[in-house]
Protein backbone atom coordinates (compact mmCIF):
# COMPACT_ATOMS: atom_id res chain seq x y z
CA UNK A 1 0.00 0.00 0.00
CA UNK A 2 1.03 3.60 -0.52
CA UNK A 3 2.31 5.38 2.57
CA UNK A 4 -0.59 7.83 2.63
CA UNK A 5 -3.05 4.90 2.57
CA UNK A 6 -1.34 3.34 5.58
CA UNK A 7 -1.47 6.71 7.30
CA UNK A 8 -5.17 7.09 6.54
CA UNK A 9 -5.95 3.62 7.89
CA UNK A 10 -4.07 4.40 11.11
CA UNK A 11 -6.11 7.58 11.47
CA UNK A 12 -9.36 5.68 10.94
CA UNK A 13 -8.30 3.26 13.66
CA UNK A 14 -7.50 6.11 16.03
CA UNK A 15 -10.89 7.69 15.42
CA UNK A 16 -12.65 4.39 16.11
CA UNK A 17 -12.40 5.33 19.79
CA UNK A 18 -15.25 7.78 20.65
CA UNK A 19 -13.16 9.71 23.17
CA UNK A 20 -10.34 10.27 20.68
CA UNK A 21 -12.90 11.48 18.13
CA UNK A 22 -14.22 13.99 20.67
CA UNK A 23 -10.67 15.19 21.35
CA UNK A 24 -10.03 15.73 17.63
CA UNK A 25 -13.27 17.69 17.21
CA UNK A 26 -12.39 19.97 20.12
CA UNK A 27 -8.87 20.51 18.80
CA UNK A 28 -10.26 21.35 15.36
CA UNK A 29 -12.16 24.36 16.75
CA UNK A 30 -9.54 25.55 19.26
CA UNK A 31 -6.06 24.73 20.49
CA UNK A 32 -6.57 22.91 23.79
CA UNK A 33 -4.47 21.90 26.77
CA UNK A 34 -4.75 18.48 28.38
CA UNK A 35 -6.23 20.18 31.44
CA UNK A 36 -9.01 21.70 29.32
CA UNK A 37 -9.67 18.41 27.53
CA UNK A 38 -9.83 16.66 30.90
CA UNK A 39 -12.38 19.15 32.23
CA UNK A 40 -14.52 19.06 29.10
CA UNK A 41 -14.51 15.32 28.39
CA UNK A 42 -14.48 14.44 32.10
CA UNK A 43 -11.94 11.69 32.02
CA UNK A 44 -8.72 11.40 34.00
CA UNK A 45 -5.67 13.34 32.89
CA UNK A 46 -3.54 10.19 32.30
CA UNK A 47 -6.20 8.77 29.96
CA UNK A 48 -6.56 12.02 28.05
CA UNK A 49 -2.75 12.28 27.81
CA UNK A 50 -2.63 8.80 26.33
CA UNK A 51 -5.32 9.68 23.79
CA UNK A 52 -3.58 12.86 22.61
CA UNK A 53 -0.26 11.01 22.37
CA UNK A 54 -1.80 8.44 20.03
CA UNK A 55 -3.52 11.12 17.97
CA UNK A 56 -0.20 12.95 17.59
CA UNK A 57 1.48 9.71 16.51
CA UNK A 58 -0.95 9.23 13.61
CA UNK A 59 -0.80 12.89 12.61
CA UNK A 60 -4.30 13.97 13.65
CA UNK A 61 -2.97 16.37 16.29
CA UNK A 62 0.16 18.45 16.72
CA UNK A 63 1.73 19.45 20.02
CA UNK A 64 3.32 22.81 20.78
CA UNK A 65 4.55 24.68 23.84
CA UNK A 66 3.30 28.11 24.75
CA UNK A 67 5.34 29.37 27.69
CA UNK A 68 4.86 26.88 30.53
CA UNK A 69 1.86 25.23 28.89
CA UNK A 70 1.42 22.63 26.16
CA UNK A 71 -1.41 22.83 23.65
CA UNK A 72 -2.78 20.51 20.98
CA UNK A 73 -4.55 21.31 17.74
CA UNK A 74 -5.39 19.71 14.40
CA UNK A 75 -2.50 20.61 12.06
CA UNK A 76 -3.45 22.89 9.19
CA UNK A 77 -0.18 23.53 7.37
CA UNK A 78 1.52 20.32 6.24
CA UNK A 79 1.54 17.99 3.26
CA UNK A 80 -1.24 15.84 4.75
CA UNK A 81 -3.61 18.72 5.55
CA UNK A 82 -5.90 18.13 2.55
CA UNK A 83 -6.25 14.43 3.38
CA UNK A 84 -6.94 15.27 7.02
CA UNK A 85 -9.62 17.79 6.05
CA UNK A 86 -11.36 15.19 3.88
CA UNK A 87 -11.32 12.73 6.75
CA UNK A 88 -12.70 15.22 9.27
CA UNK A 89 -15.56 16.21 6.96
CA UNK A 90 -16.94 12.73 7.63
CA UNK A 91 -17.64 13.74 11.22
CA UNK A 92 -21.16 15.22 11.58
CA UNK A 93 -21.33 18.88 12.61
CA UNK A 94 -24.57 18.35 14.49
CA UNK A 95 -23.49 15.39 16.64
CA UNK A 96 -24.97 16.20 20.11
CA UNK A 97 -21.93 14.95 22.01
CA UNK A 98 -19.62 17.17 19.96
CA UNK A 99 -21.85 20.20 20.49
CA UNK A 100 -21.98 19.59 24.25
CA UNK A 101 -18.19 19.39 24.38
CA UNK A 102 -17.81 22.65 22.48
CA UNK A 103 -20.30 24.34 24.81
CA UNK A 104 -18.36 23.08 27.85
CA UNK A 105 -15.13 24.41 26.40
CA UNK A 106 -16.83 27.74 25.72
CA UNK A 107 -18.01 27.93 29.34
CA UNK A 108 -14.54 27.00 30.56
CA UNK A 109 -12.90 29.72 28.48
CA UNK A 110 -15.45 32.28 29.68
CA UNK A 111 -14.58 31.45 33.28
CA UNK A 112 -10.83 31.60 32.70
CA UNK A 113 -10.81 34.85 30.71
CA UNK A 114 -10.34 38.21 32.41
CA UNK A 115 -12.59 41.17 31.74
CA UNK A 116 -11.72 42.65 28.38
CA UNK A 117 -10.78 46.33 28.16
CA UNK A 118 -13.51 48.38 26.39
CA UNK A 119 -12.74 49.42 22.83
CA UNK A 120 -12.09 53.16 22.55
CA UNK A 121 -13.20 55.36 19.66
CA UNK A 122 -9.55 55.68 18.56
CA UNK A 123 -9.28 51.89 18.44
CA UNK A 124 -12.47 51.72 16.36
CA UNK A 125 -10.93 54.19 13.94
CA UNK A 126 -7.83 52.02 13.70
CA UNK A 127 -9.93 48.92 13.05
CA UNK A 128 -11.78 50.71 10.24
CA UNK A 129 -8.45 51.79 8.72
CA UNK A 130 -7.10 48.23 8.84
CA UNK A 131 -10.22 46.83 7.20
CA UNK A 132 -9.98 49.46 4.46
CA UNK A 133 -6.33 48.58 3.84
CA UNK A 134 -6.96 44.86 3.62
CA UNK A 135 -10.45 44.50 2.16
CA UNK A 136 -9.31 44.58 -1.48
CA UNK A 137 -6.51 42.01 -1.16
CA UNK A 138 -6.28 38.49 0.28
CA UNK A 139 -4.71 38.38 3.74
CA UNK A 140 -3.33 34.87 3.19
CA UNK A 141 -1.31 33.82 6.22
CA UNK A 142 -1.55 36.58 8.82
CA UNK A 143 0.91 37.29 11.64
CA UNK A 144 0.18 39.77 14.44
CA UNK A 145 3.36 40.53 16.40
CA UNK A 146 2.41 41.93 19.80
CA UNK A 147 -1.18 40.68 19.53
CA UNK A 148 -2.10 41.38 23.17
CA UNK A 149 -5.70 40.34 23.83
CA UNK A 150 -6.20 39.43 20.17
CA UNK A 151 -8.40 42.32 19.06
CA UNK A 152 -6.84 42.69 15.61
CA UNK A 153 -6.80 38.92 15.13
CA UNK A 154 -10.53 38.85 15.92
CA UNK A 155 -11.05 41.63 13.39
CA UNK A 156 -9.12 40.06 10.50
CA UNK A 157 -8.84 36.30 11.12
CA UNK A 158 -12.06 35.37 9.33
CA UNK A 159 -10.56 36.67 6.06
CA UNK A 160 -7.17 35.02 6.57
CA UNK A 161 -6.15 31.54 5.55
CA UNK A 162 -4.28 31.18 8.84
CA UNK A 163 -3.83 33.73 11.63
CA UNK A 164 -1.01 33.63 14.18
CA UNK A 165 -0.60 35.93 17.17
CA UNK A 166 2.67 36.39 19.06
CA UNK A 167 3.01 38.10 22.43
CA UNK A 168 5.45 37.85 25.34
CA UNK A 169 2.69 38.30 27.95
CA UNK A 170 1.28 34.91 28.99
CA UNK A 171 -1.80 36.50 30.59
CA UNK A 172 -2.56 38.37 27.37
CA UNK A 173 -2.22 35.17 25.35
CA UNK A 174 -4.55 33.35 27.76
CA UNK A 175 -7.20 36.02 27.36
CA UNK A 176 -6.67 36.15 23.58
CA UNK A 177 -7.05 32.38 23.34
CA UNK A 178 -10.40 32.58 25.15
CA UNK A 179 -11.60 35.58 23.12
CA UNK A 180 -10.63 34.07 19.76
CA UNK A 181 -12.41 30.80 20.52
CA UNK A 182 -15.53 32.64 21.66
CA UNK A 183 -15.36 34.69 18.45
CA UNK A 184 -15.36 31.50 16.37
CA UNK A 185 -11.94 31.74 14.71
CA UNK A 186 -10.63 28.16 14.50
CA UNK A 187 -7.86 29.21 12.09
CA UNK A 188 -6.03 31.19 14.78
CA UNK A 189 -3.14 30.13 16.97
CA UNK A 190 -1.11 31.93 19.63
CA UNK A 191 2.58 31.67 20.40
CA UNK A 192 5.15 33.05 22.78
CA UNK A 193 8.02 34.63 20.89
CA UNK A 194 10.80 37.18 20.73
CA UNK A 195 10.02 39.63 17.93
CA UNK A 196 13.72 39.74 17.04
CA UNK A 197 13.96 35.95 16.60
CA UNK A 198 10.57 34.51 15.71
CA UNK A 199 10.09 30.73 15.31
CA UNK A 200 8.78 30.82 11.75
CA UNK A 201 10.17 30.08 8.30
CA UNK A 202 11.31 32.67 5.77
CA UNK A 203 8.46 34.12 3.67
CA UNK A 204 5.86 32.23 5.70
CA UNK A 205 3.34 35.08 6.00
CA UNK A 206 1.53 37.25 3.48
CA UNK A 207 0.37 39.93 5.93
CA UNK A 208 2.35 40.96 9.03
CA UNK A 209 1.34 43.53 11.63
CA UNK A 210 3.86 45.01 14.04
CA UNK A 211 1.28 45.80 16.68
CA UNK A 212 2.53 48.76 18.76
CA UNK A 213 5.84 47.06 19.58
CA UNK A 214 8.52 49.03 17.75
CA UNK A 215 8.61 52.01 20.11
CA UNK A 216 9.64 49.73 22.98
CA UNK A 217 11.96 47.50 20.94
CA UNK A 218 15.66 47.34 21.85
CA UNK A 219 16.53 47.66 18.15
CA UNK A 220 13.50 48.64 16.03
CA UNK A 221 15.42 48.22 12.78
CA UNK A 222 16.36 44.64 13.75
CA UNK A 223 12.71 43.92 14.56
CA UNK A 224 11.72 45.25 11.14
CA UNK A 225 14.33 43.10 9.43
CA UNK A 226 13.01 40.04 11.23
CA UNK A 227 9.46 40.86 10.12
CA UNK A 228 10.69 41.36 6.55
CA UNK A 229 12.33 37.93 6.68
CA UNK A 230 8.95 36.35 7.38
CA UNK A 231 7.08 38.27 4.69
CA UNK A 232 6.34 36.58 1.37
CA UNK A 233 7.16 38.39 -1.91
CA UNK A 234 4.44 40.93 -2.59
CA UNK A 235 3.23 40.67 1.00
CA UNK A 236 2.14 43.57 3.15
CA UNK A 237 3.78 44.78 6.36
CA UNK A 238 1.85 47.15 8.63
CA UNK A 239 3.45 49.20 11.41
CA UNK A 240 1.28 50.46 14.26
CA UNK A 241 2.18 52.74 17.15
CA UNK A 242 -0.12 54.30 19.72
CA UNK A 243 0.44 58.03 19.83
CA UNK A 244 -0.41 58.77 23.45
CA UNK A 245 1.67 61.73 24.59
CA UNK A 246 4.23 61.22 21.80
CA UNK A 247 5.03 63.95 19.32
CA UNK A 248 3.47 62.71 16.07
CA UNK A 249 6.07 64.39 13.86
CA UNK A 250 8.90 62.79 15.86
CA UNK A 251 7.21 59.42 15.70
CA UNK A 252 6.85 59.69 11.91
CA UNK A 253 10.56 60.50 11.67
CA UNK A 254 11.41 57.50 13.81
CA UNK A 255 9.31 55.22 11.58
CA UNK A 256 11.21 56.43 8.53
CA UNK A 257 14.60 56.14 10.21
CA UNK A 258 13.90 52.57 11.37
CA UNK A 259 12.66 51.60 7.90
CA UNK A 260 15.75 53.13 6.28
CA UNK A 261 18.04 51.22 8.65
CA UNK A 262 16.14 48.01 7.85
CA UNK A 263 16.24 48.77 4.09
CA UNK A 264 12.45 48.64 3.81
CA UNK A 265 10.36 50.84 1.51
CA UNK A 266 7.77 52.52 3.71
CA UNK A 267 4.76 54.55 2.60
CA UNK A 268 4.14 57.84 4.36
CA UNK A 269 2.80 57.14 7.87
CA UNK A 270 -0.78 58.29 8.43
CA UNK A 271 -2.55 59.44 11.58
CA UNK A 272 -5.63 57.52 12.71
CA UNK A 273 -7.99 59.25 13.07
CA UNK A 274 -6.79 62.31 11.18
CA UNK A 275 -7.92 64.70 13.96
CA UNK A 276 -6.82 64.02 17.54
CA UNK A 277 -5.03 60.85 16.45
CA UNK A 278 -4.60 57.86 18.71
CA UNK A 279 -2.52 55.78 16.30
CA UNK A 280 0.16 56.08 13.66
CA UNK A 281 -0.13 53.57 10.81
CA UNK A 282 2.36 52.89 8.02
CA UNK A 283 2.46 50.22 5.31
CA UNK A 284 5.36 48.56 3.51
CA UNK A 285 5.06 46.26 0.51
CA UNK A 286 8.29 44.35 0.18
CA UNK A 287 9.10 42.87 -3.22
CA UNK A 288 12.90 42.83 -3.23
CA UNK A 289 14.65 43.15 0.13
CA UNK A 290 17.96 43.79 -1.58
CA UNK A 291 16.83 47.04 -3.18
CA UNK A 292 14.09 48.46 -1.01
CA UNK A 293 14.49 51.88 0.59
CA UNK A 294 12.37 54.42 2.40
CA UNK A 295 9.89 56.14 0.16
CA UNK A 296 10.15 59.93 0.34
CA UNK A 297 7.14 62.09 1.01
Amino acid sequence: MELYTDRLLSQFKALADPVRTRVVVLCSVAECSVSELTNVIRQSQPRISQHVKQLCTVGLLERFKDGHFVYYRVPSEDEESHLRRRLLTLLPDDEPEFLKDIDRLRDLRKESGAAAVPVSENDRSLHRALVELTVSRPLGNLLDIGCGQGRILKLLASRAHRAVGVDIDSDARKLARAELFLAGTPNTTLRQGDMDALPFDDAEFDTIILDDVLVNAKDPAASLREAARLLSPGGQLMLLASVGDSNVANLKSEFKAWAAAAKIRLATPRMVPAINPGWLLAVATITDCATVAVKDR
